[in-house]
């Protein structure tokens, strides 16, 4: 999200009168707190963390059916290394949903802007999307009963159907926030919540639960990216330090054959047509890198819009790979 960058006492005039250890300690006291800069985007830190963690979890369950090869010598990753990503993911998200819980209580008006703003609404689902993932990567033994690991996904699972009614619902019923007045590439955000959300509902036997959850997200995907594709009005309101965001368009078909796998049990046909539109769309950003020469020339935030994206991306061509005999089938060859 674009806010004002707060104001900061960077002129000290200079008075026989007051000492340089006072001017020091009247600038410190008019930074802006941590709280006031801080905002919903910095949780894309913790959505590629805890995607990274998923991807290793998933490399390490697989590579005891793979027979020991220089080829897949990489595949052959420490279990202490997973856990120590996963630990890393699990304090900087506690510590980010820590600040961003003060920020709601003593900056509630900030919050709000966030919430009215047509590219920081879509970024409120980021939260709940990372423990999301943190909660599918854990190890085995966090969740040693079989009711806690569901008591968890309700608790994560109710913010983002709440938002889904609000966001949705004023997409069609709102006039000033019809979705082609304010649709951006972050506003699959919300569709990838619901694909995550479904992802992990199935790894309890939810079946049912699963499918609705990707039923509400596959609808709303396919209107979002034709909006997009349309490149309507909303869809040009995007800074342009913000582009990295445009990787949106790989992670959201690479997470929905994710979540189809897991509903449907194998990698079939409707994953691998995902998984090439994943691929496709990939290809065409990596082949503009103009597009985003002006986004890269200072450090930011905006730069995890890259990690996650790949990420997701990563999983779908690993799920993919185990379900294929060869790996030229992509050019035509025999399965």
């Amino acid at each position: 999200m674009v806010q004002p960058k707060p104001i900061l006492l960077d002129v000290v005039i200079d008075s026989p009168g007051i000492k340089p250890a006072d001017q020091a300690i009247s600038v410190i006291k008019n930074r802006p707190s941590i709280l006031v800069n801080i905002n919903a985007s910095y949780f894309r830190i913790c959505i590629s963390l805890g995607g990274q963690a998923l991807l290793w979890k998933a490399l390490i369950r697989e590579k005891a059916d793979i027979s020991p090869t220089f080829d897949n010598l990489f595949l052959k990753l420490p279990s202490t290394a997973f856990f120590f990503l996963w630990c890393l993911s699990l304090i900087l998200l506690l510590l980010l949903s820590i600040l961003y819980a003060m920020r709601c209580i003593f900056h509630f008006n900030m919050v709000k802007a966030e919430f009215r703003h047509h590219v920081g609404v879509n970024y409120l689902f980021a939260p709940w999307i990372s423990w999301l993932l943190l909660l599918q990567s854990a190890p085995s033994f966090i969740f040693r009963h079989k009711y806690s690991y569901g008591y968890v996904w309700w608790l994560l699972i109710i913010p983002v159907v709440a938002l889904d009614v609000k966001v949705y619902g004023q997409w069609f019923t709102t006039e000033k926030r019809f979705l082609s007045m304010v649709a951006n590439p972050t506003s699959q955000l919300s569709v990838i919540g619901n694909f995550v959300g479904a992802h992990a509902a199935i790894k309890m036997g939810w079946r049912e639960t699963g499918t609705c959850l990707f039923t509400l997200g596959l609808a709303h995907y396919m209107v979002v990216f034709i909006t997009l594709y349309q490149r309507l009005s909303g869809s040009n309101q995007l800074p342009t330090r913000l582009r990295p965001v445009f990787f949106q368009f790989v992670a959201t078909p690479s997470m929905a054959s994710l979540a189809w796998k897991s509903i449907n049990g194998s990698f079939d046909i409707k994953c691998k047509m995902l998984f090439f539109l994943s691929l496709f769309l990939f290809t065409s950003l990596a082949s503009r890198p103009k597009l985003f020469k002006k986004s890269v020339k200072e450090f930011s935030v905006a730069w995890w819009a890259f990690s996650y994206p790949l990420t997701f991306l990563a999983l779908a061509s690993t799920s993919y790979a185990q379900n294929v005999k060869y790996m030229l089938s992509l050019c035509g060859g025999p399965k």
